[in-house]
């Protein structure tokens, strides 16, 4: 199932006294590979912005296996696991030296200036809808 990768040394600033991985950090982490995700598939925040559509996260989940410390590489991988018809999810799983550290998600809400939630337009909506199709299907 295809997915996008992103690969990040743990900063010595994103770590607690014992060296390891601070929580919230992990969901700074999301945001990294959601935001790629985005660039993988055509989308951008900024253009969303500029239609004057926000992309907020409404809630998120994030459960540790394992510790990851200062100075590991991991790998974030990203993936669409649910469209509607006004939100999107997320799911997240990083990875590090061949062990799996943290899963979780991320639930969007496309809303406009106001902060009112509407339905993603056409155009955006058959952007994740192919790219949901293409990381879920069978080829």
């Amino acid at each position: 199932m295809p997915k996008t990768e992103i690969s990040i040394r743990i900063p010595y600033a994103d770590t607690d006294q014992m060296g390891m991985v601070y929580y919230a950090n992990y969901l700074v982490y999301f945001e990294r590979g959601r935001t790629e995700w985005l660039r993988e598939h055509g989308l951008c925040y900024r253009d969303m912005e500029a239609q004057g559509l926000y992309f907020p996260v409404m809630d998120c989940s994030c459960k540790y296996h394992s510790p990851a410390r200062y100075d590991d590489m991991v790998i974030v991988h990203t993936r669409l696991a649910q469209r509607g018809a006004a939100s999107v999810t997320f799911s997240y799983e990083i990875t590090g030296a061949g062990r799996l550290l943290v899963t979780g998600s991320t639930r969007h809400p496309l809303v406009d200036a106001t902060f009112k939630p509407v339905r993603f337009p056409a155009e955006l909506r058959a952007s994740f809808d192919a790219a949901y199709e293409k990381e879920n299907s069978d080829c």
